[in-house]
This record gives C-alpha cells, structure tokens and sequence, in this order.
C-alpha cells in the first residue's frame, strides 16, 4: 500500500514504479511555487524536487526520507505538491509554571517540532531566566542561562526553527513583584481581588519606567538568539485600572491606557526592525484600538476551549459557569470560538495570529479532543481571516503537573493542521506517534494517549480550562466543581485507566526516551486513578469537598499519596530541572488538608 507521508501533503498522486535503489536525487530551484512549497517525483528516472526556497528544500526532504522508509517505495512513484496554510507555524512551551525543562527535553522537542513542521518555538518566561540583575527572582528556579539559550537557538537553527523569546511585560509578573525590590512596580502592590479570592499582585502599573524596566529584561534575552521577532505577552493584566492606574483608565478608558503601554514596550523592537508579537485578549475588546497598530506588530488571538467543549458547560449553567462570569470571562463569546475576533482583525486589515491549545495543563492526562477541535477551530478562523501565523500553546498553570508527553500528540496535529487543514483535518495522532515520535511497533503507546485524553469526558461533568481529574487533586473553592460525577461514569472512567496501564506494559517504544514515556504515564495513571477515587469518595459521602469524607476512606488515600508524591518526583527530574518542583508539590497541600481533617474526625 502506497506510503502517505506525515503531515499528508495537499497534493499526493502514485503510478507504478518508483526509483531504485541508488537512484539519482535532482534538485531545483522554482520561484513559481509559493513560499516553503515543493515538488517531489519519484520514478524509473530517480527523484526530482522542486522549491521555492530553502525551506522548501528541506521539507521535500523529510517527506523522501519517510517514503524511502516503506517498503514500497521502489515499486511505487510519487508525485507530491506542497506547500503550508500558514506562513508561521510555532510552538509555545510553558517553562514559568516551575517546570523548567532540562537541555535532553528541549532537544526532544525540538525533534518533534521538525518532524511536524513548526518553524518557531517559543520558551514562554516570567522569571525562569538567569537575569543578570535579578538573582532573587530566579534563584530557586533552576532558569534557563544564556549559554542554555545559544545552545537551544543553534539546536533549532539546524531543524529550519526559529527560536523567539516570549518574555511577559505587563501582566503575570508574580514572580518580580512579591520581592520588596519589586513590589513597587505593582498597580496594586498589595494585592487584589478576583473570583472571590485574594491574588498576590501580578501587573505592573502602566508606566513609562516599568517599559524601560520591561526593555531591559527583552534586551537581555533577545541578545542570545538571532531570530529577529519577540512576543512580548502583555495578557490578562487582571488589575489595569483598579490600583494606580485607576484615574488614566477613568479619563482615557481602559483600552487606551493598554495599548499606550504596549505600544512602549514594543516601540524599540519595532524601530530595530523586530516583529514583535502580543497577546490579544485586551486588545481584541476594544475596537477604537485597530487602527492605531504599528507596522510589525502582531496581535495573538487566544481560545483554548474548542467551542462545542464550551458550549457543553455553558449549558450547565453551575456554580463553576457565575465562577467564570465572576472572573470576568465572556461566556458568549467563548462558544463563538475563533470566528468574531478573527473576522474582526481581518476586516480592519490587521495581521495577526491564532492561538489554541494543546489541552494538557490543568488535566493531568489531557483533554486532547477538545484540544483538536480547538485547533481546528482556529486554523479555519485564521485561513478565513487572513491569518499569517499559527501558534500551538502548551501552558503548565497549577504546576504542570502533566508530563511533557501529554502534550506530544496536540503537537503532531497541531503542526499538521497548520500545514495544511484540508488534507490533515481528520487526523488520527495515535499512529503518527508509533510511527514516528515513539517507534512503538506494537501501536499502543499511541493509541494509550489518546485513550488517556479522552477520560475527562468520562465524568460527564463539562468543565471550561480543565479536567475533573485535575479539580480533584487541586481543589480551588473560587471555581468549584458544579457537580460530582455518577457512580457508574467514576467505573467507565477507572476501567479505561486500567485498560491503559494493560496496554502501558505490552507496549516498547524504541525511541530514546521511550522508557521515560512508559514510566511517566503509568504514573500519571496512578494520579489519575487516585482522583477518580477521591471523587468517588467524595460521591459516597454526599459532600462536595473531600473533607467530608468517611475517616476510613480519607486515612486509605492518605497512605496512598506520598508514594504517588515520590514517584512525581522522580518522574518530573527524568525530564526536568529541580527548581520549582517542591512549589509544584506544594500544590497538592490543600487536599492534603482536607483529607486530614476527614481522616480526624
């Protein structure tokens, strides 16, 4: 059977007859073709490839040597024209949330990234950069240096990636503003108020000061790579115009007083000739502000709930549905998808971006079918748009407490979709990953992490931004859960956990890190199969947190979570540094707690 090539190229045609053994390879140069497309033929003759450019070249490349791999590539001619949906196609890795990969991860991604076709990654930092003069920030952080990130740039470079600082400016500044040499940066240096709940401060106060502040934090990172773009964040400034700022957002309004600062953090970057992007959830909301974007700048248009995932929670109308309202989210719009922000910008001629998610933070295990069709969604908004770039969010909020493998599947479709969506719309990730990331020739490693991310559905409990599993192990009394799943869905859910840990054991990836794969989702079955028992616990009980619990049941699960606290120990150093793994940890504490009041009773 002919060999289709990962991603499936947008035009792919067999005959007869393919090259022999030895056969000569041709190459051209084709400045018809669109930018980073090719043309490859196979036959009788040999191989001959067309490309517009260099990455062209390389992407025809790989799609040889993958059908040089069959079997049947002697007896069968290719024909292929490609080229992708979206001129930028980029990876964002979460390395602020505590887990700061070790340099063997970073190059493991790397490898994936290039085998789906990403040609930008980007390191999202708050504080896990060894700023020359800020050590009391990153100290405990085990952060990336300098010498990590020419390492990295170089890594990349050879893939045909880009390497961009993303490095937060505005909000989520967390990090910076609880030092005392900090904190008077803050909007609200005390503190503020959201979803019912007192936050550390996290957004720095508007000023002209805090964008030389935030200049020299870009100026330092972006000297180690070459890449001539940056991604300054600038989201959920939660607190603009509460603290400090509060009269400018009163005479101005609230989008004015944003942008204003923006627009300073970017200004340097785009007078060097930088294109520099920014997150969009602020801008996004103010109309008057579309005609006031510079040249080079790129608004990123972020949704990582796919909308019938959105609409299914919506609908509940819970307890969890006023918790997000509270927050100030808008539910409306989050069913709409991608669709009316997008429409929005491209209307007005704005470039910019889509951003989905890869499903794996606040999960465990993952959510990747709703990361799916969240990726679809946005690579259909952005292709009507006009979207120029794609970017695939990989975030880590509550300590990511998922190992990196949960997210390697919502990469290979992500970089696919973003390739090409017409030919790689419907598909399946699990033998992608046998065949070319795990090596598993048994296909069940693959197919073990599909299964796994889909179990949040199993509960029937719809949520927004994350899986019942993960609302178990970090309950947060501001977002409660709106209901606790059924006896039977908790047994649909535990026969699933189990029929993977069976299919874990007889499975053999071949790739370098195919044992650390086995051994971390094996654990994260275990965290998963605890949750489910503290929820059914929680059932039995009647109660809706986990210190109503029986004693007897609380005492059972409290002899169970150190060893399940060790081995995410050991798990999280195979792929990560040690910095920010006891804050990781710690996350576990109020449910600790609970289960010790239970257990006392």
């Amino acid at each position: 059977m002919p060999t289709t090539p990962f991603p499936a190229p947008r035009s792919l045609t067999t005959s007869p007859g393919g090259a022999p053994a030895g056969a000569p390879v041709t190459t051209s140069v084709n400045s018809a073709l669109p930018d980073q497309g090719y043309l490859l033929r196979t036959g009788p003759d040999g191989v001959r490839i067309e490309h517009r450019d260099p990455a062209g070249l390389r992407y025809a490349l790989a799609t040889l040597d993958q059908l040089r791999a069959s079997p049947d590539f002697a007896a069968t001619g290719y024909d292929i024209a490609d080229h992708p949906d979206f001129e930028r196609r980029a990876f964002l890795l979460d390395v602020s949330r505590d887990r700061v990969p070790t340099r063997r991860t970073l190059a493991r991604w790397v490898e994936i990234l290039a085998l789906a076709r990403f040609n930008q990654l980007e390191l999202y930092t708050e504080h896990t950069y060894a700023f020359r003069d800020h050590r009391q920030v990153w100290q405990d952080a085990s952060p990336l240096t300098a010498e990590d990130l020419r390492w990295l740039d170089g890594r990349c470079a050879a893939a045909g990636i880009d390497l961009v600082v993303n490095q937060n400016t505005f909000g989520h500044m967390e990090r910076f503003l609880a030092h005392d040499a900090y904190v008077h940066r803050a909007e609200n240096p005390d503190g503020f108020e959201r979803g019912g709940a007192h936050r550390p401060a996290s957004t720095l106060e508007p000023t002209a000061r805090n964008a030389d502040f935030a200049h020299g934090l870009l100026t330092e990172i972006t000297a180690q790579v070459r890449a001539r773009r940056l991604n300054i964040g600038a989201d959920e400034p939660f607190e603009l115009g509460t603290g400090r700022s509060r009269e400018r957002v009163a005479e101005l309004g609230l989008g004015t007083v944003y942008f204003d600062y923006v627009t300073r953090v970017m200004r340097p970057w785009l007078d060097a000739g930088y294109t520099v992007q920014f997150w969009a959830d602020v801008f996004a909301h103010h109309p008057e502000l579309l005609d006031r974007v510079p040249p080079g700048a790129i608004p990123v248009i972020w949704q990582y709930d796919a909308p019938r995932h959105a609409a299914d929670a919506v609908a509940a109308d819970s307890a969890e549905v006023a918790a997000w309202r509270q927050r100030g989210a808008d539910l409306d719009l989050l069913q709409d998808g991608f669709a009316t922000h997008c429409k929005r910008l491209g209307d007005a001629g704005v470039p910019h971006w889509v951003a989905p998610g890869a499903g794996n933070w606040n999960s465990v295990i993952g959510r990747l079918d709703n990361a799916v069709e969240n990726m679809l969604d946005a690579a259909e908004a952005g292709l009507a748009s006009g979207a120029c770039g794609y970017l695939l969010t990989s975030w880590g909020d509550n300590g990511m407490w998922d190992p990196p493998s949960v997210a390697f599947g919502p990469a290979v479709v992500g970089g696919a979709v973003s390739w090409c969506l017409e030919t790689n719309r419907d598909l399946d990730p699990a033998p992608v990953l046998d065949e070319h990331v795990l090596l598993d020739a048994a296909g069940l490693a693959g197919r073990v992490l599909g299964q796994l991310g889909g179990v949040y559905r199993l509960f029937g409990v719809p949520l927004l931004n994350g899986s019942p599993i993960a609302r178990a192990l970090f309950p947060d009394f501001s977002l409660p859960l709106p209901e606790l799943p059924t006896p039977a869905a908790l047994d649909t859910a535990a026969a699933t956990l189990a029929a993977c840990r069976r299919d874990l054991a007889d499975c053999d990836p071949a790739a370098g890190d195919g044992d650390v794969v086995v051994r971390e989702l094996v654990h994260a079955i275990g965290l998963a199969e605890f949750a489910v028992d503290v929820l059914r616990a929680r059932t039995e009980a009647g109660g809706s947190d986990a210190d109503a619990i029986d004693p007897r049941a609380a005492r059972r699960l409290l002899r169970r979570l150190d060893p399940l606290l060790a081995e995410q120990r050991a798990c999280w150093l195979l792929r990560s540094r040690p910095g920010g793994l006891d804050d990781s940890l710690a996350r576990i504490a109020p449910l600790r707690h609970q289960l010790l009041q239970a257990a006392q009773r």
